[in-house]
């Protein structure tokens, strides 16, 4: 079993930043790709970024450049660097992380989520 518990989640103005994390535990042989996505009231979850074990990277456009995705494969934690944030950024963020087991099963986990709300 994995668990995913993610923190750094606030209340924030328009232009600021938040930096969010993520860190797997439990019975984990490997983490392959992990990532945040967000959902908004009203709105389907959708990806906001991801991030291989190789720390290749992929941004939805709403955040590139703005926002950056980052890993500790020694601690099996990623990051979101949050800056210039928007109202529109407002949503529950929620980190997933694909873990292999040690006969190769791939699960998807994800975290509880944690609230970012941008608003002045």
């Amino acid at each position: 079993q994995v668990q995913l518990v993610e923190s750094g989640g606030g209340l924030v103005q328009p232009g600021g930043s938040l930096r969010l994390s993520c860190a797997a535990s439990g019975n984990i042989f490997s983490i392959s790709a992990m990532g945040w996505y967000r959902q908004a009231p009203g709105k389907q979850r959708e990806l906001v970024a991801t991030i291989t074990s190789g720390h290749s990277t992929n941004y939805a456009d709403s955040v590139k450049g703005r926002f950056t995705i980052s890993r500790d494969n020694a601690k099996n934690t990623v990051y979101l660097q949050m800056n210039s944030l928007k109202p529109e950024d407002t949503a529950v963020y929620y980190c997933n992380a694909d873990g292999v087991n040690i006969i190769g099963t791939i699960n998807r986990y994800w975290g509880q989520g944690t609230q970012v709300t941008v608003s002045s």
